[in-house]
């Protein structure tokens, strides 16, 4: 597995960040600023970026968790170590998708993660981002069910979803299973 460092950490990665307060930099110097205003501290263990954009950076796939509701704009602090960045790019199957049915969370994950289970289907990112699309979809809108049969909406949506992280069939033919 690749090793990254200050070097390369920018390259073509993926990684999850976890917001840090403030007050965890506030006598620290930045190491780095980008051309797009993101200020970065590094470390030995790993890296703070400061910035008010998360997602697409780039050639890379950065998300912020973020300890409340996240704003777009909103600068934030976001901390990952060395080893929470793994490779990416746009055709490689890499992602994973996992689905919080009560909060109605969906989210992709890279395969080398520890989340990683192998009943998860992989997918590169423009499949990837087009299931999360569904599957959004099928957690808070009704209109796909017209013509369905079933007796719990919530049943079905979880049965649904399941098959869409876990198998790789489409969602037309998940629903014709229910004609």
């Amino acid at each position: 597995m690749k090793t990254y460092t200050k070097l390369n950490f920018h390259k073509h990665t993926f990684c999850l960040w976890r917001e840090v307060p403030f007050a965890e930099i506030e006598n620290v110097a930045l190491n780095h600023k980008s051309k797009s205003g993101s200020g970065y501290i590094f470390t030995e263990v790993g890296v703070y970026r400061i910035s008010n954009h998360w997602g697409r950076a780039a050639n890379c796939r950065w998300r912020l968790i973020a300890n409340e509701n996240f704003k777009s704009q909103q600068i934030k602090v976001g901390f990952a170590y060395w080893t929470d960045f793994y490779p990416n790019d746009e055709t490689s199957k890499l992602f994973f998708i996992k689905v919080d049915l009560v909060l109605k969370d969906v989210n992709f994950y890279h395969k080398l993660s520890p989340d990683y289970e192998p009943k998860y289907v992989l997918r590169n990112a423009s499949e990837t981002a087009k299931t999360i699309k569904i599957i959004k979809e099928i957690l808070t809108k009704t209109a796909w069910t017209k013509h369905l049969q079933f007796d719990d909406l919530d049943e079905l949506r979880k049965e649904i979803v399941e098959q869409l992280i876990t198998t790789e069939k489409s969602f037309l033919e998940i629903k014709k299973m229910y004609l």
